[in-house]
């Protein structure tokens, strides 16, 4: 027996590797960015700044969690000012859109309550929902009648979970027919902003609040990740379900308090962001012209989005991974979303679209995709 190989974790890895589905970690240096989160380009922006910590607090790093010794004013502060920004009574911040989801789904709903959620969600929120006491149960993705029949099996208090922009196929949850649904059978709707904070609203705060919809929705969730540009995510929602949570979410209960810089890069990058008008009205223009640029390359099919995530579906992970390789040999970086992540058969090039792309680039990563594609696959 090799004590440092066990069979389980071997036999894993090479099923993955078979399958030509094991995940390597690549680094990104350089070249033409497809494939990051950065949708305004705040990452960039924040990387040409320095910000000292708050230190009239007296601490620069994490000295505990919150509950201990972790909570200073300025994280008080910080999460009054996303509240504010949010159009919430509260928020509570969370060290990334992963702890945020599992922490708020995990503790929500008893073993006589019910949780519902899109067939699409991120794996951070089913993550949470397998931790839930609550019994659960799937519905066809923004399918509202099936989300009905489904409410209708449900006990209990009933939580109904889904995103507002979801990160694979690039398409946009019916966030008020959600919330018309919930209200009538008295759902609590809990919303994954994570891809549409910063690109959608005036000033970037999402669709919930571009729909006007902040006081119909229990609770959202907003990640810093993307076109925040930083990191870490807040939970909005009542005073309540702040409570709830400091006292419920195990994540939040058992993870050291963010360090007082992050409060600051935080800060700083909301800020950038709200103030991002041009950039996002130039990842409009772009994102409309990509969608003309599909009638250049009748032989792909494309993801049917209008957002910045959009796609080349190659139905393989073979064709995804050599259609990757080409774009990486000539300097661009679009990521292969192969199976098991996405289904077998939907396999494909997800290209993140970003305020300083620019057409050209857009349409050269298509292109070399099409030209990468064995023709028998192009020509059908």
């Amino acid at each position: 027996m090799n004590p440092t190989n066990p069979k389980s974790i071997q036999e894993a890895l090479n099923e993955r590797r078979e399958a030509r589905a094991l995940r390597r970690l690549v680094p990104v240096a350089g070249g033409i960015d497809l494939c990051s989160n950065d949708y305004l380009g705040i990452s960039r922006k924040l990387a040409s700044i320095h910000l000292s910590p708050l230190s009239e607090h007296g601490v620069m790093g994490a000295t505990g969690s919150r509950l201990v010794s972790g909570t200073t004013q300025a994280h008080e502060d910080l999460e009054s000012f996303l509240a504010e920004f949010h159009g919430a009574t509260s928020a509570l911040l969370f060290g990334s859109g992963y702890e945020a989801n599992v922490g708020l789904l995990s503790s929500v709903g008893s073993r006589l309550d019910t949780i519902i959620y899109d067939e699409l969600v991120h794996a951070s929120m089913r993550d949470g929902i397998r931790l839930s006491a609550a019994r659960s149960y799937s519905f066809r993705h923004n399918d509202l009648e099936d989300l009905r029949r489904k409410i209708a099996q449900a006990r209990g208090d009933v939580f109904v979970a889904v995103e507002s922009l979801y990160s694979m196929d690039g398409d946009i949850a019916p966030l008020e027919g959600l919330c018309l649904l919930c209200e009538e059978v008295g759902a609590y709707l809990i919303v994954d902003e994570a891809h549409a904070t910063g690109v959608y609203g005036t000033r970037g705060e999402g669709l919930v609040q571009r729909e006007g919809l902040g006081a119909r929705v229990f609770a959202r969730v907003h990640t810093f990740g993307k076109a925040v540009g930083y990191r870490g995510a807040i939970v909005v929602g009542s005073e309540m379900l702040r409570d709830y949570l400091i006292n419920f979410a195990r994540p939040f209960v058992y993870s050291t308090a963010p360090d007082l810089l992050t409060l600051r890069y935080i800060d700083h990058a909301y800020r950038l962001m709200a103030d991002a008008h041009e950039e996002r009205a130039c990842l409009r223009r772009l994102i409309e012209r990509a969608r003309t640029l599909r009638a250049e390359f009748p032989s792909l099919s494309f993801l049917d989005s209008d957002s910045p995530i959009q796609g080349v579906v190659l139905p393989s992970n073979e064709l995804v991974l050599a259609a990757e390789a080409a774009l990486q040999g000539t300097g661009y970086f679009a990521k292969a979303i192969r199976s098991p992540t996405v289904p077998p058969g939907s396999e494909r090039i997800r290209l993140c679209l970003h305020a300083f792309n620019s057409e050209d680039e857009v349409r050269g990563c298509i292109a070399l995709i099409a030209d990468a594609l064995p023709k028998e696959v192009v020509h059908g």
